[in-house]
């Protein structure tokens, strides 16, 4: 069975891989998720905090005078609650690179060009063969636009292909007024791939200590459709590659992932509840699948439910909609 596939213009082997997370921080794990059939590695996001920080000498200055500073430098962890500093992760990438036969996808988190171009250079030298942008940022300032927002990563994406020669990712979240517009933005300014999509982890209330918490809640399959939707109105319509990123537990939903549009498949929740060696469950549930339906290699099935392939979409959407709210009954 024929899953092989094309991302960041790597020739995979097939879709699957690890995303951005601490899967990859111990070095067994990467060589399990290697044997279990991984196409590629992606590390666990550096973020532009722990750089700046290091570069400004404020990690030291912030623990010894913690009380003196303003209540908000309190929310950012202190620098051994991070799994690996900025020059550890550059490590990482030389030691991950020399144990692994797949290609090393390195992952920067920030909000900032400047705050991502000097590392997206070092993260290069070290050996990484691509770099993943993750693009998380809460718009809470209500001066601010939406046209603000999307400039600031829309320069990013430019400032850091202008630095480096490896291809470049941009994972985005689905919080975009005009997603599709943004995208073609992104793919004109030479993103050679989105991931759909962050997740942003929602703050709970204590209600008794009066603080705000936060809460990790791993993905679930219901969490694959907004990824199925986004897919599929994208697929065809940029030029660079497509990830998807969340909600993929089972070998039936990398299938609907790549009917989609999906180059790629990313997994995180479902390894981390399981093990490395899950991947090979999903790509042997595939295969499977695949051969029980007649299909020969991954290509035949890529993007045969987008949107492309249909002949109104935006009367589709709109349709589904409308069946949904009146099918609905008590």
């Amino acid at each position: 069975m024929d899953l092989s596939t094309t991302y960041l213009g790597f020739k995979l082997s097939n879709p699957l891989m690890p995303g951005a997370s601490p899967l990859v921080d111990d070095l067994d794990n990467v060589k399990r998720l290697e044997d279990a059939g991984a196409a590629a590695i992606v590390m666990h996001s550096l973020f532009e905090e722990q750089i700046t920080h290091e570069q400004l000498g404020h990690l030291h200055a912030v623990e010894m005078h913690e009380d003196s500073f303003a209540e908000a430098l309190s929310y950012f962890p202190r620098a051994e609650e991070y799994r690996l500093g900025p020059e550890a992760y550059l490590e990482q990438i030389r030691k991950i690179k020399a144990m692994v036969k797949v290609p090393v996808i390195a992952s920067l988190n920030g909000t900032s060009p400047a705050g991502w171009l000097d590392y997206a250079k070092l993260i290069e030298q070290a050996g990484a063969d691509a770099l993943e942008l993750n693009v998380y940022y809460l718009a809470t300032q209500a001066w601010e636009t939406s046209e603000s927002v999307e400039r600031r990563t829309l320069e990013a994406v430019r400032v850091v292909k202008g630095a480096v020669k490896i291809p470049v990712a941009v994972k985005l979240s689905p919080f975009y007024s005009a997603l599709a517009n943004l995208a073609k933005q992104l793919d004109e300014a030479g993103a050679d791939a989105l991931v759909l999509f962050n997740r942003f982890y929602q703050p709970d209330i204590d209600v008794e200590e009066l603080e705000v918490v936060p809460s990790l809640q791993l993905s679930d399959s219901s969490e694959l459709l907004l990824r199925l939707r986004w897919l599929a109105i994208l697929s065809g319509h940029v030029k660079g590659s497509l990830a998807c990123s969340g909600g993929v537990h089972s070998p039936l939903d990398a299938i609907k992932a790549v009917m989609a549009g999906a180059h790629a498949v990313q997994l995180v929740s479902a390894l981390l509840k399981r093990e490395p060696a899950y991947l090979q469950t999903v790509r042997s549930g595939m295969e499977r699948w695949m051969e029980e339906h007649e299909y020969s290699s991954l290509s035949q099935m890529h993007a045969s439910m987008s949107h492309q392939k249909s002949p109104n979409p935006q009367a589709l959407e709109r349709a589904n909609y409308m069946r949904i709210l009146q099918g609905w009954r008590p």
